[in-house]
């Protein structure tokens, strides 16, 4: 079975160089929630030289609490936003000579799309236009949406966040939503890729250990008889 390997980059953590060559796709901040154009452009000209599949990683413009906060901004504001980060990832993805290959929205964005249907039609009109396919958790909003919409959708798993039983993420305001124990991310990945069959499992970049984890999760699946390569 072939698994793609994904890690959020270009967020300032210090790790992208580490992570680059151990991944598959790299999800790249589009300077919104981090970052900025140097970043970006720098993280894209690195996945480059690794041969790493790019996918845009736009977030809310919330760097107080890097983009991880549910935000109260009117519909038109966020979509507005969402389409000007767009847009400016393409674009500098062409300058580097980069096709960008689909978006995974960041943080509260992300989860905001995943449990309600409003912010999953939000997120599927902004992307709609690129054609890009979509990357959420399995039998959540947003995949409901794209599959309605026939707009590319792709099943994610995360290596190192905790589950609620109703297989959405634990917020990371409550202890333990983030794994801090190797074993426990093997055995979570494997649970996510045997069981729930997602076909793509991410890595936060800013995780602690990140590069212990992307390493060992690598070292796992090729044991599997699992083949790592990205989704696109």
């Amino acid at each position: 079975m072939e698994i793609d390997l994904n890690a959020d980059l270009g967020e300032g953590a210090g790790t992208d160089e580490a992570l680059m060559p151990l991944v598959t796709s790299a999800n790249i901040c589009c300077g919104a929630h981090a970052g900025n154009d140097e970043t970006t452009l720098t993280t894209l000209r690195l996945a480059k030289a690794h041969g790493v599949v790019v996918g845009a990683h736009p977030g809310y413009p919330d760097r107080a609490n890097f983009g991880r906060t549910n935000v109260a901004e009117p519909k038109l504001v966020l979509a507005t936003s969402l389409r000007r980060q767009l847009d400016s990832f393409r674009r500098h993805a062409e300058s580097c000579g980069v096709p960008v290959a689909y978006v995974k929205p960041h943080g509260a964005m992300y989860n905001q799309a995943m449990a309600d249907d409003r912010f999953a039609a939000l997120v599927l009109d902004a992307v709609a236009p690129f054609g890009w396919p979509l990357l959420g958790l399995p039998e959540s909003n947003l995949e409901s949406a794209c599959l309605m919409a026939g707009h590319p959708f792709v099943r994610e798993g995360f290596a190192d966040r905790r589950y609620n039983p109703d297989g959405t993420l634990v917020p990371r305001t409550e202890p333990g939503a983030v794994l801090s124990d190797v074993n426990a991310v093997v055995e979570q990945v494997t649970r996510l890729v045997e069981t729930e069959r997602v076909h793509s499992v991410c890595v936060h970049g800013d995780t602690p250990d990140a590069v212990t984890f992307v390493a060992a999760v690598r070292k796992e699946l090729l044991a599997r008889g699992h083949e790592l390569r990205s989704f696109t």
